[in-house]
């Protein structure tokens, strides 16, 4: 069977990946999203399921206050003795006049891959992309940047009981981050990201016969880099190898997919492809490029359903997000979803109950049906949300709809139109950076606007936006500064991916 990356489509970074078994589970960065840290889960390294979050506490992670794209960076998953453990970076906002530290790392574990894991314990590292590596006699080692550095820890992973070493600082490429170590053939392999998260990203590697080294760099360095411009795989690197049951080695890694141009839109994505392991002892992942499609790892099959229809009638569905911690006392479903109106805009990251689904491919479909009451000084509605500073509501007000855009940090009107009905089906359809907004009534479309070139909804459309590492995503929200008796309540949310156009 063929596959084609990336196996998991859209705003999935970071990916670090474990096998228990026959079982293969995943974590990705979150960010400023609640619940924290995705975990999903396969049977053959290509379909994947979402399985649970790592953090789905509010009192356990306080994001409310968290700029974007800051909060959890990139997470690892590992498992040890019957537990599975996750570590993270926490990444505060952090100005040079803070007295505490720019970051700090979490650990948490659990009895289920799934969870629910415990309350994350703080470490006080000051780096980032923590992961956990068990020696042969035991020992537990947190392994973080800069390059590779090693740091002792006790053995419930709750305290360092060393320093930070570096046992080896990369090629000398920027960034030298995201560090994993494991070992084969009496070898600790290191693996590197290198030369940022952008265009030349890239994986790095080393090994030695010690663990503090010293390490000896591979001759095939960089062991994966896209050195095609035009290619459609991008930014691939920031990778973790697992072993498959049949004795493969694969690595997951993180890309992103061209837009019209360089901007990916949907975020950086986890690919996978296969390591090639030479008699040297030494290897390199797929051709040390990235694979548009290649050979799926020769394991029993095992395909999810496409969730594509969501009532959230009891709770909400794994596939949605919220943008920071949701103020419960805004929510309830005593009816299906019905939210009640956040204090602050959309352009605030003080605004509550943003609810988003990732957006899968660059073409796809979306809509909202919902029925809202007490609109004065409300608005609420379908958005296209990247960010505080960059997204698209297509928004019901009171007595007309109108369609707003905020390309860097300010609102503009594109359309506004009279509209007295108070239940409504809104509607995006994307094509590449073309997003085309209608009203649905008995199953027909009426066109209301479009934005044809959305270059401000991707990583790199803000070019003076400091931080942009996640990706756009779709859903809903609601908003008054004045009113609390405005709400929304959600008939369904549908999401489908379009291929073959």
């Amino acid at each position: 069977m063929k596959y084609t990356n990336p196996v998991k489509r859209g705003f999935f970074p970071d990916p670090s990946i474990i096998r228990v078994g026959d079982d293969y589970y995943m974590v990705n960065s979150t960010f400023q999203y609640f619940p924290a840290i995705v975990i999903s889960h396969s049977k053959d390294l290509v379909h994947w399921e979402i399985i649970g979050h790592a953090i789905t506490e509010n009192s356990y992670l306080d994001l409310s206050e968290i700029l974007d794209s800051r909060g959890i960076w990139a997470p690892d998953i590992s498992y040890c003795n019957g537990k599975y453990y996750i570590f993270a970076t926490l990444r505060y906002n952090y100005t040079p006049e803070d007295k505490k530290p720019m970051r700090v790392q979490l650990v948490m574990w659990s009895d289920k891959p799934e969870g629910p894991y415990s309350k994350p314990t703080l470490i006080d590292v000051d780096n980032i992309d923590p992961s956990h590596f068990v020696d042969d006699d035991g020992k537990h080692y947190m392994v973080i940047a800069p390059g590779v550095c090693i740091v002792p820890l006790n053995e419930d992973c709750t305290e360092r009981t060393g320093e930070p070493l570096q046992v080896w600082e990369g090629t000398g490429e920027r960034c030298p981050e995201g560090p994993h170590i494991f070992k084969k053939d009496g070898y600790y392999y290191a693996l590197v990201a290198a030369g940022g998260t952008g265009y030349g990203h890239g994986i790095v590697m080393a090994r030695s016969k010690n663990i503090e080294g010293p390490y000896e760099s591979s001759p095939y360095n960089p062991i994966l880099r896209q050195t095609d411009e035009n290619a459609p795989i991008q930014r691939s690197g920031h990778g973790k190898f697992v072993k498959a049951e049949d004795g493969s080695w694969w690595c997951t890694y993180l890309c992103g997919r061209q837009n019209e141009g360089k901007y990916t839109t949907l975020g950086r994505e986890t690919a996978l492809d296969r390591v090639h392991w030479f008699e040297d002892g030494w290897c390199v992942v797929g051709d040390g490029t990235p694979s548009l499609t290649a050979q799926a790892p020769d394991i029993p099959q095992k395909m999810y359903e496409s969730k594509t229809y969501f009532d959230f009638k009891e709770s909400i569905p794994l596939e949605f997000q919220w943008v920071r911690n949701p103020d419960y006392s805004l929510i309830d479903f005593k009816d299906g979803l019905s939210l009640k109106a956040s204090e602050d805009n959309v352009d605030s990251i003080k605004c509550k109950n943003i609810l988003l689904h990732r957006e899968e491919e660059l073409k796809y479909n979306a809509s909202l049906s919902i029925k809202a009451d007490n609109l004065e000084d409300a608005h609420c509605g379908l958005i296209c949300y990247y960010s505080t500073v960059s997204y698209i509501r297509f928004s019901l007000k009171e007595g007309f709809l109108e369609l707003v855009i905020n390309r860097n940090r300010g609102e503009e009107v594109i359309t506004q139109k009279p509209f007295e009905k108070k239940e409504v089906c809104l509607c995006v359809e994307t094509r590449g950076q073309k997003r085309t907004f209608y009203i649905e009534e008995n199953g027909k479309k009426e066109y209301f606007a479009s934005v044809d070139k959305c270059i401000f909804l991707c990583d790199e459309g803000v070019p003076d936006d400091p931080k942009r590492h996640t990706g756009t995503l779709v859903g809903m929200y609601i908003v008054s500064k004045k009113n609390k008796k405005a709400v929304m309540n959600v008939n369904y949310f549908k999401y489908e991916n379009i291929t073959g156009e």
